[in-house]
């Protein structure tokens, strides 16, 4: 069934791409939807069948493949990874139902997608380290095409700079890797998840200042791929010179990789080193969530914006990773499946008002919501993806933020209570961001505006009921990632938690 999830779209995606003779755009785009829709099915199947009583892995499939260099063909999916994965497979058949149907080159492109899905899906599933590299390092390039290739103006500037930041992560997670094995002295790269003892099949346990060491690859690697601040510059560059589809597929998948490793890898296979770096890593996501919303206030780009408030909801995610308590590893997983929908539904309205106005500047673009001739119902979701994203109550937001602040506070309160203000911020900005695009009388540019059309909204609207229903039944969720939680944090030493909150 994992399988089924990786191979199905790669396999569609050398179909297309290889297929001998000259296809129709539509019917490659009706065959990329539809293995989308297989792929999100058969997610929700295995949802379906999961254990969610237990924190073990559950489906797992062993195949060995180069015994020599410990690199097997191994998978499977805890409360962690699995909702991950539906996230994955969503929003990748919302990407590609929004493309443009009359886009350029459409095998190319929808090769490119389904290549990153498939890619994606398998870095989640992977249990080896050398695997997860693989599939971690699959969508760089198909990503860095469909920048380049369907990006804006400056998509050159854009896809190469995140060639370039994306590809010295993948070096410094290599080497992180094989740093692992080698000085565990691990007879394979496969993650065996033994508590207390090394993480890593046949390896002994770390002592801690190795642990240290081989976490700061960790946190540099993933830092980059989330990214953290300093390591962000690439991410407003990329979200503005790509298309609205990709920008989906950035910023709900791709960024989750990041938060994701470092979950897996930092917490998973150094817990000492985890605890000790704890208060560092709380302030660093002060900084990174200040920094974000700070510099989104400043922004004119509608794009701009969202890309700037994503750095600053993944610092969130890195004060409750660092927090390590049941309850906020739980907000962990709310949050990035919740900023995965938010973020989706916020950069599909943008695109729809550039592709009617031509323009995203929030001083030129005034009057949309109007009812008679602006755009009403995509201010509506707009507004839907604001207030989710500024954690008002019963929408998803609010329960993955609250969740954070909750399990953080008692052991970060100062960071927590200055995180919080950045939750402050992110209504400032985008109430600014609203006002002046959505509110007052229509502007020159913005008088006779296309009617959008009900398939442009379908995507949108999609996205809202989600994040509505997560707003008001978080419990199915919640069941599905509380056993990994609580799991992941067992293995912290409440001894080094104890040194790490002295050290404060």
């Amino acid at each position: 069934m994992l399988s089924a999830l990786i191979w199905i779209p790669m396999f569609a995606a050398a179909l297309i791409g290889f297929w001998p003779s000259a296809v129709s755009s539509k019917i490659v785009r009706n065959f990329a939807i539809a293995i989308a829709s297989v792929t999100f099915i058969l997610s929700v199947i295995v949802a379906a069948q999961f254990d969610a009583s237990t924190s073990q892995l559950q489906f797992s499939e062993f195949i060995p493949w180069i015994d020599d260099l410990g690199f097997n063909y191994n998978l499977g999916v805890d409360g962690l990874s699995l909702p991950l994965v539906i996230l994955n497979t969503l929003l990748t058949g919302v990407a590609i139902y929004a493309t443009d149907e009359a886009i350029r080159r459409p095998r190319l492109y929808y090769s490119l997608m389904l290549l990153i899905t498939g890619g994606v899906t398998g870095a989640f599933l992977s249990q080896n380290l050398l695997l997860f590299f693989l599939f971690f390092e699959v969508e760089l390039i198909p990503l860095y095409l469909l920048i380049a290739i369907w990006g804006g103006e400056r998509r050159g500037y854009a896809a190469t700079k995140f060639l370039i930041y994306t590809a010295f992560s993948g070096i410094v997670l290599l080497a992180t890797f094989l740093g692992v094995v080698w000085v565990s002295g691990a007879s394979s790269f496969d993650m065996v998840g033994a508590a207390g003892e090394s993480h890593l099949q046949g390896g002994s346990p770390l002592p801690l200042v190795r642990q240290i060491v081989l976490l700061a690859g960790i946190l540099l690697a993933f830092g980059i791929k989330i990214p953290l601040v300093p390591f962000h510059t690439w991410l407003p560059d990329a979200h503005v010179e790509a298309s609205t589809p990709v920008s989906v597929l950035l910023a709900g998948v791709l960024l989750k990789l990041g938060t994701y490793g470092m979950l897996r890898f930092g917490l998973g296979l150094f817990p000492d080193a985890w605890a000790v770096a704890a208060p560092w890593l709380a302030s660093w996501a002060v900084v990174s969530v200040l920094y974000g919303a700070s510099c989104a206030i400043a922004q004119k780009d509608m794009k701009k914006i969202v890309a700037y408030s994503s750095i600053a909801h993944m610092g969130y995610i890195l004060l409750a990773s660092a927090a390590a308590t049941p309850i906020s590893m739980m907000g962990t997983v709310l949050q990035m499946v919740s900023h995965g929908l938010i973020s989706g539904l916020l950069f599909l309205s943008v695109g729809i008002v550039y592709k009617k106005s031509g323009s995203r500047n929030i001083d030129v673009l005034k009057g949309l919501f109007n009812p008679d001739r602006g755009l009403p119902v995509i201010g509506s979701l707009m507004i839907v993806g604001v207030m989710a994203s500024a954690g008002i109550p019963g929408l998803s937001g609010f329960i993955a933020e609250f969740l954070i602040f909750r399990g953080s506070l008692p052991v970060f309160p100062v960071q927590t209570l200055l995180c919080m203000i950045g939750t402050g911020l992110t209504s400032i900005y985008f109430l600014i961001m609203v006002n002046r695009a959505f509110f007052g009388r229509l502007s020159d540019l913005v008088v006779n505006l296309p009617q959008v059309r009900w398939g442009d909204r379908i995507p949108s609207l999609v996205l809202a009921v989600i994040i509505a229903v997560m707003g008001v039944q978080p419990a199915v969720l919640v069941a599905l990632s509380e056993k990994t939680a609580i799991g992941l944090v067992s293995a912290v030493p409440p001894q080094v938690q104890q040194l790490a909150q002295n050290l404060e």
